[in-house]
């Protein structure tokens, strides 16, 4: 720390957004006092963490661990003769590497990525890398090439897919958990642990979320020789494919990772891990959400220190920092322009005094983590507008809006105000009482099942609308829409149908007033209640599906929300599981399942 900011505090400015049931934000700022010696929060441990914990006291995660390595992507196969890619409306013959990376770009002429600038761009110029020199020297312009025959081909491939015999798909099957049983577990300390992604991504297009700067560029091709091995030094090593070596082989018993290597769009390194339902990640992941709870613990202790810290007329604010996502300093040769709450700039943030019968208003408009854009106008207390405008002050629109504080800055402080706290933490503790009092509030004890289910995953959406996690409607969402409409409307013809036919039942009865009459109403009556109940059961589906086009409800359901609020939500409203979580999210949170009773609170 600067031995300047000695005799000034330092205030980190923290955006809680909560959601109230019909998903309007309301936003209260809380800010942090960041002193030389800030007080620390004294919180008890939980005494089932002593319990649960099962790490080394040396920092080891393992004492031994052998594996058999990753399964790689299977060599390309070039395409059939008759299969031809055109340039300028003649047949061209590509070489095995330019004609591989064309595929890539074939099989998404559907999508709309391949019309946009960017992805086309960045595309080409990777392209172009892979090509002979005649090739390049010929294929100088996107716009003149033709994919339509490569595309059509992939199209039939995947029909054909769709109409194999049941012998074959038998055989794929049995083939597949053939791989599984060879690499997709290993034994660490004794124990069986099923591995959570044994198979490296085959090469591909760069997608990414949101307008990302780099979507278009080639993901190359993972080899044995980007590949570090990590296992114990007394295991039998993972063997590469004949004809190549690993790049490394370690023997680190401090991480729990088995293989890595560096993907070449981000730089960002990849590993293998153990699946999310061994014993070391459901530890982790129960250990996450013990300190947010902590963290539940002391937060009106820290809201009254930061508010008190507001009045104060002898410090001078310096720093502040949004709880959106911290943002760290972007790896060298990153050109995306995402930013976070230490990287904001003048640019992203617009006071307004007064807007729409509301004082204090403040606009942000940035990109965030994967180029996803975040814009939201938040009423702020006067004090605070005042703060951000001082540090708004002689400043350009390209510079620092908090300038000086980085995020080991904001991490070092919070870890100061509580053992283990950090911005995620914040956000994990947002999260999760967030979706403890959504679904408090939208949970009505007579709904059906299906009403319930989306009470939940309305819960989950406000979350997720906090946390920013939003996707582009999927490219199949109109049609499957509209399928699901032609049901609704095919269900309603039954429906009607059906009432018809239960009040001509009603009037045979009351002529005849004989058992048969009686009995034949009442089979059309249960008919009636049947076709209804699966009528709001479409219905609710389409309300659903319609909610969620724009909302990623996977991130926060997988990493930000305790699972035991689900869980617990679950067994007291007599929800199965399996409607909440897939058998994927079961077999992460088994522990979760197997702790939360009726009566779990966050």
């Amino acid at each position: 720390m600067n031995p300047n900011h000695c005799h000034c505090c330092i205030y980190v400015l923290i955006v809680d957004k909560l959601i109230n049931p019909r998903f309007t934000q309301f936003i209260s700022a809380f800010v942090y006092r960041f002193e030389c010696k800030p007080k620390k929060v004294k919180v008890e441990h939980d005494r089932k963490a002593q319990k649960r914990k099962h790490e080394y006291t040396d920092g080891s995660k393992w004492r031994f661990l052998e594996h058999k390595g990753p399964v790689f992507a299977p060599p390309y196969e070039p395409l059939p003769d008759k299969v031809r890619f055109y340039y300028d409306g003649k047949p061209m013959k590509l070489s095995a590497p330019a004609e591989e990376v064309a595929t890539f770009f074939s099989k998404m002429l559907d999508h709309e990525y391949t019309t946009k600038d960017i992805f086309r761009k960045n595309f080409f110029k990777d392209w172009r890398k892979e090509m002979t020199s005649e090739e390049k020297s010929k294929i100088t312009d996107l716009n003149k090439c033709d994919f339509t025959e490569m595309n059509e081909y992939f199209k039939a491939q995947s029909e054909a897919r769709k109409q194999m015999s049941k012998e074959e798909k038998q055989k794929i099957k049995e083939e597949n958990e053939r791989l599984v049983q060879e690499y997709g577990f290993c034994i660490m300390d004794n124990h069986k642990e099923r591995i959570g992604n044994f198979r490296i991504e085959p090469p591909g297009l760069f997608r990414g979320r949101g307008d990302h700067p780099k979507m278009g560029m080639l993901k190359r091709r993972i080899r044995p020789e980007d590949i570090i091995i990590n296992c114990s030094k007394d295991s039998k090593h993972p063997k590469p494919p004949p004809g190549t070596k690993w790049k490394e082989v370690r023997h680190d018993n401090k991480v729990t990772w088995l293989a890595s290597w560096t993907e070449n769009i981000q730089g960002s390194i990849k590993y293998i891990m153990l699946n999310p339902s061994s014993r070391i990640k459901g530890e982790k992941d129960w250990q996450k959400y013990e300190t947010a709870r902590r963290l539940k613990k002391c937060v009106d202790r820290i809201r009254t220190q930061y508010r008190d810290d507001w009045k104060s007329k002898e410090m001078r604010i310096r720093k502040t920092a949004l709880a959106l996502r911290a943002g760290n300093e972007k790896e060298e040769g990153e050109t995306a322009d995402t930013v976070g709450c230490c990287s904001l700039r003048v640019e992203h943030v617009k006071l307004y005094p007064k807007m729409d019968d509301q004082e204090y208003v403040v606009e942000f408009d940035f990109l965030g983590k994967d180029s996803i854009r975040y814009y939201n106008k938040i009423p702020v207390e006067k004090r605070v507008f005042k703060n951000l405008q001082l540090f708004l002050e002689n400043k350009q629109p390209e510079d620092d809006l908090f300038d000086r504080l980085n995020t080991s800055i904001l991490n070092k402080h919070l870890q100061e105000l509580m053992d283990g706290l950090t911005a995620k933490v914040f956000r994990t503790y947002n999260a999760s009482i967030t979706l403890q009092q959504q679904l408090k509030e939208l949970t009505c004890p007579d709904d059906s099942i299906p009403a319930k289910i989306l009470s939940y995953n309305r819960a989950n959406r406000a979350v997720a609308i906090l946390c920013n996690h939003q996707r582009a409607p999927p490219k199949t969402f109109e049609k499957s829409m509209q399928n699901l409409q032609t049901k609704i409307e095919e269900k309603q013809n039954q429906l009607s149908a059906a009432r018809k036919q239960l009040k001509v039942a009603k009037s045979d009865h009351k002529a005849s007033h004989d058992d048969k009459s009686k009995k034949a109403v009442e089979v059309k009556r249960k008919a009636v209640q049947r076709i209804e109940e699966q009528l709001m059961k479409l219905q609710v589906q389409a309300t659903d599906r319609e909610e969620n086009k724009q909302i990623a409800l996977g991130t926060s359901k997988l990493n930000y929300l305790d699972p035991r609020i689900s869980v617990a939500w679950c067994k007291k409203w007599g929800v199965g599981i399996e409607k909440i979580y897939n058998k994927t999210q079961r077999e992460k949170f088994a522990w979760a399942i197997d702790m939360a009773e009726k009566d779990y609170e966050f």
